[in-house]
């Protein structure tokens, strides 16, 4: 039996196949993010919601790491034309495709097999295999802090934002480096299963289900003086009363600050405004409601610290693209039957 070929369960169920395509000089820890995240999420039923492989741009065997060992893939590249999604993680030995942005014979070869309508991601500087092959043309995309000034330069037409942890563009989706990774997986599940599936992902895996802000916040920047206050008091006591209107002043008084000194210790701590926080949190939380509660839209909007199904409505509209009763019909039935 041809190995790649998928095994559902049953007739009527087959599980989203992620394909891994590993290029020489790849980071394995790059590499286990998306087994490790897209690993864990099981149906009521017990069976997986994501199929995972590894596959190379050569036949079954060796490809090299960029540590002192070298991993062992058992697939070629006709593995990509079965996938649902396909993602690239990092490697150090692009060649041409990094020095240059043109592909090898060998890896569009590989990259022609993949099915049109495919869902593509990249992780870190994975991005350079889908910028030279044209997928990124006019699109908006991101990369490692480190890489966002040069991938512009040899790439001009994309739209590159150095400041994101990751960039859902609908079909194609890159991330910034390393564990940015698993932000971008953890995304992607949330989009296809809801919050109440990535969250109990994110939980077992021990990594926040949500990083705020962005890579720019881990740009190295002087030390802080240790002596001075943090603004996670005001955060968490903000997280408790998300369904109360929450003034900057309020929350500047929690940490005995002016609400200058505030708003900016905030964005040196967070990468965001206190305003973006807070309307994070209550998207957060109006997701969690309208996925696990028979709540009305009103009563989630008054929850989640909205007042009006309106102000919701506009505010999901603008943070995912659907409206709340959209949202619900999606991820209701996917919650209800899931782990």
């Amino acid at each position: 039996m041809d190995p790649v070929e998928p095994s559902p369960a049953s007739a009527d169920f087959r599980p989203h196949r992620v394909v891994v395509l590993a290029l020489d000089g790849l980071l394995p820890f790059e590499l286990g993010i998306p087994h490790r995240i897209f690993g864990r999420p099981k149906d009521g039923r017990g069976r997986r919601l994501y199929e995972v492989i590894t596959c190379s741009v050569r036949p079954p065997g060796p490809v090299e790491t960029d540590a002192d060992f070298a991993i062992h893939v058992a697939h070629g590249p006709e593995a990509l034309a079965t996938a649902d999604t396909v993602i690239v993680p990092a490697s150090y030995e692009l060649g041409p495709v990094f020095e240059r942005g043109e592909l090898t014979d060998e890896l569009a070869a590989a990259l022609a097999r993949i099915r049109p309508g495919t869902r593509l991601a990249s992780i870190c500087t994975g991005v350079y295999v889908l910028a030279a092959a044209g997928y990124l043309d006019g699109r908006p995309a991101t990369t490692h802090w480190a890489d966002s000034e040069r991938l512009q330069r040899l790439f001009p037409r994309i739209e590159v934002d150095p400041d994101v942890l990751f960039v859902d563009d609908g079909d194609i989706l890159t991330s910034a480096g390393v564990a940015a990774g698993i932000d971008l997986c953890l995304h992607i599940v949330r989009r296809d299963h809801g919050t109440v599936v990535a969250n109990e992902v994110a939980r077992r895996t021990v990594v926040p289900p949500h990083r705020d802000g962005g890579q720019a916040q881990y740009i190295e920047r002087p030390v802080p003086d240790p002596q001075q206050s943090s603004t996670s008091g005001a955060r968490a006591w903000a997280l408790g009363r998300l369904h109360e209107p929450i003034q900057l002043r309020d929350m500047a008084a929690r940490e005995a600050m002016s609400v200058r000194t505030f708003t900016r210790r905030f964005r040196e701590e967070s990468g965001v405004s206190p305003g973006q926080w807070l309307t994070r949190q209550r998207v957060e939380r109006a997701r969690h409601l309208l996925e696990s509660t028979d709540l009305s839209v009103d009563q989630v909007a008054r929850d989640a610290g909205f007042g009006t199904a309106q102000s919701m409505r506009q505010h999901l509209q603008a943070a995912l693209g659907v409206t709340p009763t959209a949202y619900r019909r999606t991820f209701r039935a996917g919650t209800a039957a899931s782990a």
